[in-house]
């Protein structure tokens, strides 16, 4: 299934986060951040991003294994709301992602159907002629979908890994990331590094997240911390309901 696809490209960006801003030890309440040891960094940085309510997401690169380079945008919040795209890489294919309250669209591109849906993947192509595939959010074979959009599910896999102790933290120089003064923090973990970026001023939010070694070079930015997620959806006449589309009624939950 096509959203099957693009929800794990998502998820895969999510625990490549987690991994990075997960530390072990209980975080002191001072705000000169930069004193703090790695681990106590970590900590408060894990503890900002499990507080905020929505936030925009922008991963790219190769995270190893074979996978091949991606990019995802998303915007997300606490309400399954998103709006965003998934580029596949290598011309692998793309997709738009937006899922509003009980309804979800996407709009895969043609190389997607080539590559991902080889086939029927030109029939389903032909059917929407450029327009966005609607389903219900209750519809299971668009849950993965639903899953990735919920910045709720992201903050439970923060949570779930939010007591290992695996990895040594080490603490960098302060630098700026996009204008963001910030401090990193590095986790080596099964022959990776994962850097966290965290802004020293406000909550203490981390920018970016990088990931270096065995066979992966990403970067997830976070901004727009509690900023709407955009409301626009597509017209009616831009949409075709995925049971025309896959040929069956929707499955319920």
């Amino acid at each position: 299934m096509a959203g099957q696809r693009i929800a794990a490209r998502a998820a895969a960006c999510a625990a490549v986060a987690v991994l990075a801003v997960t530390g072990g030890t209980a975080a002191q309440a001072d705000d000169d951040i930069e004193s703090l040891p790695a681990e106590q960094i970590a900590d408060r940085s894990r503890d900002a991003l499990l507080d905020v309510r929505s936030l925009h997401l922008r991963a790219q690169g190769d995270l190893g294994k074979k996978r091949p380079p991606m990019t995802v945008g998303l915007s997300l919040d606490r309400n399954g709301n998103c709006a965003g795209d998934v580029d596949l890489g290598r011309s692998k294919g793309k997709a738009e992602i937006i899922k509003r309250g009980d309804s979800v669209w996407l709009k895969p591109d043609a190389d997607f159907w080539e590559n991902q849906v080889p086939v029927g993947g030109s029939a389903f192509e032909a059917i929407l002629a450029g327009r966005y595939m609607k389903g219900s959010a209750s519809d299971s074979r668009l849950r993965p979908i639903v899953k990735a959009c919920d910045l709720d599910t992201f903050r439970d896999l923060v949570s779930d890994n939010a007591d290992t102790s695996a990895g040594t933290f080490t603490k960098g120089t302060v630098t700026r990331v996009d204008g963001a003064r910030t401090v990193p923090v590095t986790r080596t973990l099964h022959g990776q590094e994962l850097t966290a970026y965290v802004d020293t001023e406000g909550a203490h939010h981390p920018v970016r997240i990088t990931v270096r070694g065995d066979g992966a070079d990403a970067a997830v930015d976070f901004s727009r911390f509690d900023e709407p997620v955009p409301t626009a959806t597509p017209p009616a006449d831009e949409t075709v309901d995925i049971s025309a589309v896959l040929g069956r009624a929707p499955a319920q939950s």
